[in-house]
């Protein structure tokens, strides 16, 4: 019994879990892909996986520590499963390293672009600029004004829900 309280996971790392679970399961809607205009690849997918954790990161942002843990336990849950998919593909164990410091230094540049653009907001110009260097990798392919119009809704959906329920790991994504 004392075992069990010791090694039971933290709140907040189980929110985590739940949460990058839901934006996981959130990036890969098949109207993404077939609709949009989402390469479906393992480049397009690992777009909108980060612009779904990006979204939970920024929503959690300033309100308090726990939700500050819980933020951290979305992220560290991304990076996992990043590293998961990494082995389930074979690549070598010392190669994922590399491959996961590449991507932890993308995350961060994404972080930030979309921080840049979420600020320029109303004006959807910075987001649709964002979106077509990363979503949609500058190709001039896929529906820019469609994904940018659900990230605003998705921001939106994510202000309007109570704090209390991310930090319990439901979240509710708008519709595709």
């Amino acid at each position: 019994m004392f075992l069990d309280r010791l090694l039971k996971p933290r709140p907040a790392r189980i929110a985590g879990e739940k949460l990058y679970a839901s934006a996981v399961a959130q990036a890969r809607s098949a109207r993404f892909y077939a609709d949009l205009g989402v390469r479906d690849s393992l480049e397009g997918r690992f777009e909108l996986f980060t612009l779904h954790v990006v979204l939970l990161v920024e929503r959690l942002k300033g309100q308090g520590d726990l939700a500050s843990e819980t933020s951290q336990a979305v992220f560290d849950s991304y990076v996992r499963g990043l590293d998961d998919a990494f082995r389930e593909i074979g690549v070598s164990d010392t190669a994922v390293g590399k491959k996961m410091k590449k991507l932890a230094g993308a995350f961060y540049g994404r972080l930030k672009t979309y921080d840049e653009a979420f600020e320029t907001l109303p004006d959807a110009a910075g987001l649709d600029a964002a979106l077509a260097r990363t979503v949609f990798e500058e190709r001039g392919e896929g529906d820019i004004a469609a994904v940018s119009a659900y990230v605003r809704s998705a921001r939106e959906a994510l202000a309007g829900q109570s704090l209390n329920d991310l930090l319990n790991g439901v979240v509710q994504w708008p519709n595709v």
